[in-house]
């Protein structure tokens, strides 16, 4: 087992979690754990998927698993389930316990609304109630 790997206490928690490993129909396939302990790694060092460590299998792989894992929303239904284990245990205190987003990042072009974006226009009415703010606009209207 590598530093960071699931113990096996983690592993019995977690695996009756998971889909069945043989499919309805297709071959089986790769071990969850594996899969799960490739997906753990590049989660923590942030590496690209192509440089994960030959001992969880093929990259493309662990990428498929966690992707289509996600689409089906299996991520969501193991964090419930835990979560309410935990609850229910008495484990879990919803005053104390958040998601700090403060390390979340943007794109630096996703500050700002999109260029060009509509911006409200002031009616006839309001133009011709109020006093022209350059001396250029107070000749022009002068000079009628």
């Amino acid at each position: 087992m590598a530093r960071g790997d699931l113990t096996e206490r983690e592993w019995e928690r977690l695996q009756p979690l998971l889909p069945s490993r043989k499919p309805k129909t297709g071959k089986p396939n790769n071990d969850h754990r594996t899969i799960i302990n490739g997906i753990l790694w590049k989660l923590r060092t942030g590496a690209p998927w192509r440089d994960m460590p030959e001992r969880y299998g093929p990259w493309s792989t662990v990428h498929s698993r966690f992707r289509r894992w996600r689409i089906a929303g299996i991520w969501d239904q193991v964090l419930a389930a835990v979560q309410a284990e935990e609850d229910a245990a008495g484990k879990v205190d919803w005053d104390v316990n958040f998601l700090d987003g403060t390390v979340i990042r943007a794109h630096q072009h996703a500050a700002g609304a999109k260029k060009g974006a509509l911006r409200p226009r002031h009616s006839a009415g309001a133009r011709a109630g109020s006093r022209p703010k350059s001396m250029s606009v107070r000749r022009a209207m002068a000079s009628r």
